[in-house]
């Protein structure tokens, strides 16, 4: 069964950092892109960054782009977003998911979420 299990959501002010963890289990997580993807409140799912299984190329969203940095350590099943310059549209639930930027929309990818809340 795949497992996802995100941590290291919060409240953070503007202009803020948080990094987001997020541990697989279930299936050889070495061997999967995998993504990032996020839903703010009362909008639908928004795909954020996708790291292929080797994690030597990323992808990123525009709207993230030069602010957030996705990276895995398939040592320890764990895939990372390191969020800088956090703004206020950054707030939402952020989901980790065995999945690319074609797949993240299907039932079944994502683990339970963290919250990330920008406010001053």
């Amino acid at each position: 069964e795949v497992q996802l299990v995100e941590s290291g959501g919060g409240l953070v002010q503007p202009g803020g950092s948080l990094r987001l963890s997020c541990v697989a289990s279930g299936f050889t997580f070495s061997a999967y892109r995998m993504s990032w993807v996020r839903q703010a409140p009362g909008k639908g799912l928004e795909w954020v960054s996708q790291i292929n299984s080797d994690g030597r190329s990323t992808y990123y969203a525009n709207s993230v782009k030069g602010r957030f940095t996705i990276s895995r350590d398939n040592a320890k099943n764990t895939l990372y977003l390191q969020m800088d310059s956090l703004e206020t549209e950054d707030t939402a639930v952020y989901y980790c998911a065995k999945a690319t930027y074609y797949t993240y929309t299907e039932a079944g990818r994502r683990g339970q979420g963290t919250r990330v809340t920008v406010a001053s």
